[in-house]
């Protein structure tokens, strides 16, 4: 785990799992500030966090921390779990863990999200599309759809 890119950014990470504690979760390891010796003593290190405790409603859950911060929120059926995924303003990416491929498949038709990864994370072939839903991002990048978004067409008639 490599540090966070700047103080500001580590704060708010930090400032996250303090929430998370104000609203009622418990970390259940990791969530402090790392220092180290060397030549990373200067690096912005955040222990990764697990929290559990927390509803699907709350700030931790529904804001984008982009830091080593993960929940662990207990589900009983697919209805459940897919309105959890898709009741926050974001949608750049998921993973669904699962033995059942037509599960996968099912699951994955339903969540608002740009990339859904199966039973693994951040594998990505460079030749497509990437990008998120709702708020989170703007356009695709890779594949065919970053032609179309990083072009501007354009038209110079000449008559000799």
């Amino acid at each position: 785990m490599g540090p966070l890119n700047s103080e500001p950014h580590m704060k708010k990470v930090l400032s996250y799992i303090e929430l998370a504690r104000q609203e009622g979760g418990q970390i259940l390891t990791g969530g402090k500030q790392i220092k180290l010796n060397g030549r990373c003593a200067d690096g912005y290190f955040v222990e990764p966090a697990v929290i559990v405790g927390l509803d699907e409603k709350c700030r931790t859950n529904q804001e984008e921390i982009f830091g080593p911060v993960v929940t662990i929120m207990p589900f009983d059926n697919e209805e459940e779990v897919i309105g959890y995924a898709n009741s926050t303003a974001y949608g750049l990416s998921a993973t669904i863990w699962t033995e059942n491929l037509k599960r996968a498949h099912r699951v994955a038709a339903q969540v608002k999200s740009g990339i859904i990864w199966v039973n693994c994370w951040l594998f990505r072939d460079l030749r497509t599309p990437f990008g998120g839903m709702k708020q989170s991002g703007v356009g695709r990048e890779g594949g065919f759809e970053a032609l179309k978004f990083f072009t501007e067409e354009k038209n110079v008639c000449i008559k000799l």
